[in-house]
């Protein structure tokens, strides 16, 4: 796995840094008329996201692991595909590894048990010894089955500084 697919499955997966990084009106409703239980979906889910931004900055990987789903399609910033399994076979081995991630922009949109997070993150961290550091726009599907929201699908966009 090369350094942009590393650092897309850490991040696709952690869209969950710090509260501390996001922005007064990521803690509001995202959009003009949005009703109660959807404002409740969208602080869950931003605390997931964080949450499990914090589990894999300490490389906690049964915390890191449990927002996504067993069979989740993860697309890195390179476009490889990666699952669950390998992501958190990265984790464990170290191969990454990622110290800090501060999350801004981020977004929910609720389509009753099915929701869409996006946000963007700037990442420090290394892949298989490679840094891999940047800052990157994430997009995250999340369904809820028995109660629990899961990671179906995500994908990490590296964004580019202006030349």
């Amino acid at each position: 796995m090369n350094r942009t697919r590393a650092l897309a499955l850490t991040l696709v997966l952690t869209a969950t840094p710090l509260a501390s990084a996001q922005t007064p009106e990521s803690k509001q409703p995202s959009r003009p008329g949005t009703k109660a239980a959807d404002v409740g979906v969208e602080q869950t889910l931003m605390k997931l996201e964080r949450d499990t931004l914090a589990a894999l900055i300490k490389k906690d990987s049964a915390a890191f692991g449990r927002i996504f789903s067993d069979d989740a399609v993860l697309i890195t910033p390179d476009g490889s595909p990666q699952t669950k399994a390998q992501l958190l076979a990265d984790l464990k081995s170290g191969d990454l590894a990622i110290a800090t991630s501060d999350i801004s922009d981020m977004k929910v949109r609720a389509f009753g048990d099915t929701a869409v997070v996006t946000y963007v993150t700037i990442d420090k961290g290394t892949y298989k010894g490679q840094d891999i550091s940047g800052r990157y726009r994430w997009t995250d599907v999340f369904v809820r089955r028995a109660a629990s929201w899961q990671i179906v699908a995500g994908q990490g966009t590296r964004i580019e500084s202006p030349k």
